[in-house]
């Protein structure tokens, strides 16, 4: 199954962690990529912790502010491959491209690449792609796709990220 966690809301990332831990307490071996994020957050540390679950980061840090360079470019792609072998290795029973539409969406990742990557997830292993921007294309190939909207958010009041909360 493939689920797409989108939209301008806050809890993409956050949905997709949780079910990675929920994966885990039943058995299943998790891989997580995380797209345009090199940073040490907090569930970076949480998830080590936990058994069955691989987390590897494929940026610098946060570039949403700033246009993407050829490093970028070449950790997007790392990422990719490294997704890739995930998919065809058969030991993982979901994976997560956590900001993969984002990667996408500043041409990072071409959608024809990641469609490649998904038309060979078996059908036992759950595939999660979490961010903003989800191409119209990826909802429809989707089973699942879930868009988070943001109502109202404490950013606008001049509140940073937090530790724990957001970092």
């Amino acid at each position: 199954m493939i689920q797409v966690y989108t939209g301008n809301g806050k809890g993409k990332t956050t949905a997709a962690i949780g079910l990675a831990v929920r994966a885990s307490g039943a058995g299943l071996k998790v891989y997580i990529a995380q797209f345009c994020k090199g940073r040490l957050y907090s569930e970076i540390k949480a998830l080590k912790n936990i058994k069955g679950i691989k987390i590897e980061q494929f940026g610098r840090s946060c570039f949403i502010k700033r246009k993407p360079n050829k490093e970028d470019m070449i950790l997007a792609q790392r990422g990719l491959a490294r997704v890739r072998e995930a998919v065809t290795g058969g030991k993982y029973g979901v994976i997560i491209l956590d900001e993969i539409n984002i990667a996408m969406k500043f041409k990072l990742v071409s959608f024809n690449d990641l469609v490649r990557i998904i038309d060979r997830v078996p059908a036992e292993t759950e595939m999660v792609l979490t961010g903003r921007y989800a191409p119209g294309q990826l909802i429809k190939r989707a089973d699942l796709a879930s868009e988070m909207k943001e109502i109202k958010h404490y950013y606008n009041n001049g509140v940073s990220a937090r530790k724990g909360i957001e970092l």
